[in-house]
């Protein structure tokens, strides 16, 4: 058995471990044996309400969200051949935020809660199209980076400029915490309005491991290997947007997933680009699973935010790996 392979197991093994106890953590704690009854049981016994219609969404939404963020930081990654590139760089994320912030200021979330995921999609769509139309007219993955960044300044200036414009201080509070991240309350409507997108995504970036292992030792040696390397950046683009579109229009901005669970695989599986997307979709899944979890940490006078949770995991994470890497190379 590969190593490759193993990884796979050990982590999906960890994966479905952290989701169990996930189930057991909240206001009402339930046994492993609750949960097992909540899910198979009555469907009108309380427990089951609980464990079905409360927790279980909110835990797959989150190991769907973050397998949605790593494996999107992962081709990312590779097919810019940039260590530092993540969902955030083609400006999606940002795009989706400014669809959710306009929706909360005209209020239209009052009517239909939905209206705010559906808004931050329109978001992400219409950063996708712009992304969509660069790659089709250019092959350079400078330009990609550069539209990117392009959008996503934009984009937060737009949310910049819609705070500023509110004139209820809840409405701005509303903003704030949408864009801090959160999978509380998120109920199957949130899962399965998200679900199709990141499917979408993954099919098309899943099996570009390839290529991106081509691409890794220079453009000319993967046109000799028969890569064509304007479509493999067009899935990747494409795939991320569509998939980090999604995932951020239901539980808001989360940051560093994307940024540092790839390199956390490369450490413990392989270096080669193409071979850490499966591992990247599973440590995704498991480290926001596990974030979420300290989000029900009891605190005085607030709730922990996800994505609050994911930048205090993740930029002293990275901080490490950037040190170990330094440490390897003298």
């Amino acid at each position: 058995m590969s190593k490759n392979v193993s990884c796979n197991i050990i982590l999906l093994t960890a994966l479905i471990l952290a989701a169990l106890l996930s189930l057991t953590i909240g206001p009402v704690d339930l046994t492993i044996m609750d949960v097992m009854n909540g899910v198979f049981g009555p469907s009108n016994d309380p427990v089951s309400i609980i464990v079905s219609e409360l927790r279980l969404p909110r835990v797959l939404l989150g190991i769907l969200i973050g397998s949605a963020l790593g494996v999107s930081g992962a081709a990312l990654q590779g097919v810019l051949r940039n260590p530092l590139a993540d969902p955030g760089v083609i400006g999606v994320s940002a795009s989706a935020a400014l669809g959710a912030v306009i929706a909360i200021h005209l209020g239209v979330h009052l009517v239909w809660p939905l209206f705010i995921p559906i808004f931050a999609m329109g978001g992400a769509l219409l950063a996708t199209l712009i992304l969509l139309a660069v790659s089709v007219r250019e092959s350079s993955v400078l330009m990609l980076i550069l539209v990117g960044i392009g959008i996503s300044s934009l984009a937060m200036a737009g949310v910049s400029l819609v705070m500023n414009l509110a004139e209820s201080p809840m409405s701005v509070r509303d903003m704030i915490m949408w864009m801090l991240g959160s999978l509380e309350n998120r109920t199957t409507t949130d899962l399965f309005l998200a679900l199709p997108f990141i499917l979408l995504g993954w099919i098309m970036m899943i099996n570009v491991g390839q290529g991106l292992n081509a691409l890794s030792v220079g453009e000319d040696t993967a046109r000799s290997m028969g890569i064509n390397l304007s479509m493999l950046k067009f899935r990747v683009v494409i795939g991320s947007a569509i998939s980090i579109g999604a995932a951020v229009s239901v539980c808001g901005s989360i940051g560093f997933v994307g940024l540092v669970v790839p390199h956390m695989v490369r450490r413990i599986v392989t270096k080669e680009p193409g071979d850490i997307l499966i591992p990247s979709a599973l440590m995704g899944g498991l480290l926001l699973t596990l974030a979420d979890m300290l989000t029900r940490l009891p605190t005085p006078g607030a709730t922990l935010q996800l994505g609050v949770v994911t930048s205090l995991i993740g930029a002293p994470t990275f901080l490490y790996i950037i040190y170990k890497t330094r440490k390897g190379m003298r």
